[in-house]
């Protein structure tokens, strides 16, 4: 079974990260998404999530919390 989009339909990269703000991928990577493997869709879900992580992270050191 193939990897799924983790696509929702909002599709806004943000200017300052690069990356869309609903999936976590560049624009290069929702571009190719659908030419890809498996594999490499894989490695792009595991980036999107480490991303969201050190979004968080900052997110965190600039609240205090």
């Amino acid at each position: 079974m193939a990897v799924a989009s983790p696509c929702v339909d909002i599709c806004k990269l943000d200017g300052r990260t690069g990356y869309c703000v609903a999936c976590l991928r560049t624009s290069e990577e929702i571009r190719r998404w659908r030419k890809l493997t498996d594999t490499q869709r894989h490695r792009i879900l595991a980036e999107a999530k480490r991303r969201q992580g050190q979004l968080d992270r900052a997110a965190q050191k600039t609240t205090g919390n």
